[in-house]
């Protein structure tokens, strides 16, 4: 981010998944696509995402209204903890937003913290941001609970072949 006064807006979540799992699941362009920057009346039809430091994302989401196209380069990332990275609405911004994505651990499940530092000039978009942030989220959560959801069949179709049938106890 180029010198300007910055406000910061912070949104949270916490998913019934590991870290690994709700980091990795940004970075894969499959799973990323039905949640990053995806609108119900919307249909992402590209998701570019090269996981690494330097590397770049690109996501463009078909709406009525036009193609929303999101740009952004990966700053830092500590997998499975944190990612940072710069984003931005327009391929060459020199004021790029800074988002920084926070994962720790609980006891059962995982709190994701993302914090959105932009221009404050953009402050009026502050509630529209951070509305958007939080539709990620949940669309992030819908993803992952799918994911245990079609896993869930699988374990207890093995545990039912492993385990001897009481019936058949002497």
């Amino acid at each position: 981010m180029s010198a300007c006064k910055t406000i910061t807006l912070s949104v949270g979540h916490t998913y019934n998944a590991s870290p690994c799992e709700v980091y990795d699941a940004w970075l894969n362009p499959e799973i990323a696509k039905r949640f990053l920057f995806a609108t119900d009346d919307g249909r992402v039809i590209r998701a570019d995402i090269e996981p690494r430091v330097g590397g770049h994302f690109l996501v463009i989401d078909r709406r009525p209204t036009g193609d929303a196209v999101h740009y952004g380069v990966f700053l830092e990332m500590r997998r499975p903890r944190l990612m940072v990275f710069s984003f931005s609405v327009a391929e060459h911004d020199h004021n790029a937003d800074r988002i920084r994505v926070e994962i720790e651990p609980l006891g059962e499940g995982t709190r994701l913290t993302l914090s959105h530092e932009m221009c404050a000039e953009w402050s009026a978009f502050e509630e529209q941001t951070h509305r958007g942030w939080t539709h990620v989220l949940n669309g992030l959560e819908r993803e992952l609970d799918a994911a245990h959801t079609v896993k869930l069949p699988e374990l207890v179709a093995s545990q039912a072949v492993s385990e001897p049938s009481k019936a058949s106890a002497p």
